[in-house]
């Protein structure tokens, strides 16, 4: 099957399903459109017993879709642009620090307790697995995607400087979390001596070199537009710094996302747009944004709806995956625990930031992409299993409440 038969595909699909539930169930878009895939995935599984031809086009469909290209190579770009051009620049400056930290060391705390609690639950279950690749499963499932936590809390009614750091955490965390993932991924390999000078090498190049390129980039993108006044011009400067960025970035060994967000948040902070942009440029670059965050998100959560017909389900992988959600969330509020306590002696924080952080934490399409990068060697197929469970309970499950926890807990807050 070509490419434009799988992008008219889901595309259909998308619109579809995005119809259906605008129309009757009135869920948040990531959550509806997830819903929906499962559910119809589930009836194509069902009517397979009758005539299997639609399953069998359907695990066709998926199959020749490389879920870990097109989202890490291709899509999250896009979206952590999008996410980024309307991120609260003042109140991400305020908030920086705790940011930073909870992206790295929460990150990093996270990645060994789900490793090392994960360790011993699976023996528990009778499942002998290596220590070093539950490692790496923790280095996986601990950075929140911000793809997922950026459709949630649009309509959770955070506050402000809640919002940021929970965003802010999710737009930069996933670059320490790939950096981590593929440190332990070469130990599990046996990929040669891991040294602290190759582990230094290797977050500066990525991350710190990626988050350069991208103030560079969105510098480039500044001036451009300062210089002209033409919006159909200005959206396609936009959009070409987002492609010949996120080619760049590779081709350089850098971080393409970090680099996208940096660049976003520069082109979006509202001092320079308001120099460089008119309000009719500022209205069609928003707006074309959104429609291109609101079409990949539609693309991306059919797919992971859609991933089900690839799992391997068995007995022990599907515990497993139930015993993992309590466990990844434990590890991530003992994670912030420390920064956040740190950080509140000097900045005012909401009442509860670590349960509702913790709960508004959300995994994605970014852990199920780095779980399918794992080897057979590895125990794909479990820890797979364990990531989609995950991800649904993140995403149907926090997701629907998170909303409701914020207005109980943090209520009355600016």
């Amino acid at each position: 099957m070509d490419y434009f038969s799988i992008a008219t595909i889901l595309i259909v699909l998308s619109a579809l399903f995005g119809y259906i539930n605008v129309r009757f169930l009135k869920l948040p878009i990531t959550i509806g459109l997830m819903v929906i895939t499962l559910f119809f995935t589930l009836i194509v599984v069902v009517l397979s017993y009758i005539d299997d031809t639609l399953l069998i086009r359907e695990k066709e469909l998926i199959s020749s879709i490389d879920f870990e290209t097109v989202l890490l190579d291709i899509m999250l770009s896009y979206l952590l642009f999008a996410g980024a051009l309307h991120t609260n620049f003042q109140q991400l400056k305020v908030q920086r620090w705790p940011v930073f930290v909870f992206a790295t060391f929460g990150v990093l705390v996270s990645s060994f307790l789900v490793g090392g609690i994960m360790y011993y639950v699976l023996q528990l279950v009778g499942l002998e697995i290596n220590f070093i690749y539950c490692l790496l499963f923790g280095a996986l499932i601990s950075p929140t995607d911000p793809i997922a936590v950026l459709g949630i809390l649009k309509q959770a009614g955070a506050p402000k400087k809640l919002e940021t750091k929970i965003v802010g955490e999710s737009l930069f965390n996933d670059g320490v979390g790939v950096v981590i993932f593929l440190t332990i991924y070469q130990i599990a390999k046996g990929g040669g001596d891991i040294s602290f000078g190759h582990v230094a090498e290797m977050f500066a190049v990525e991350v710190l070199g990626g988050i350069a390129l991208g103030l560079l980039l969105g510098w480039i993108t500044y001036r451009m537009m300062k210089s002209i006044d033409d919006y159909d011009v200005e959206v396609i400067i936009t959009l070409a710094a987002v492609m010949g960025g996120t080619l760049l970035a590779h081709q350089l060994h850098m971080s393409a996302p970090l680099a996208m967000v940096a660049c976003g948040l520069m082109v979006g902070n509202d001092t320079l747009r308001d120099s460089a942009m008119s309000e009719i440029t500022e209205t069609y670059v928003d707006k074309f944004w959104e429609l291109v965050d609101v079409l990949l998100n539609t693309l991306l959560f059919v797919l992971i709806g859609m991933e089900i017909l690839v799992l391997t389900f068995e007995g022990q992988y599907i515990l497993a995956g139930l015993l993992a959600v309590p466990i990844v969330l434990f590890s991530r509020y003992l994670s912030l625990w420390i920064p956040i306590h740190f950080f509140s002696k000097k900045l005012e924080f909401v009442p509860n930031t670590n349960l509702i952080m913790t709960w508004g934490g959300l995994r994605g399409g970014i852990s199920i992409a780095l779980a399918l990068s794992l080897t057979t060697e590895m125990h794909r197929e479990l820890f797979l299993v364990i990531t989609y469970v995950i991800v649904v309970f993140s995403i149907i499950g926090q997701g629907l409440t998170v909303g409701p926890l914020i207005k109980r807990l943090a209520k009355n807050e600016d």
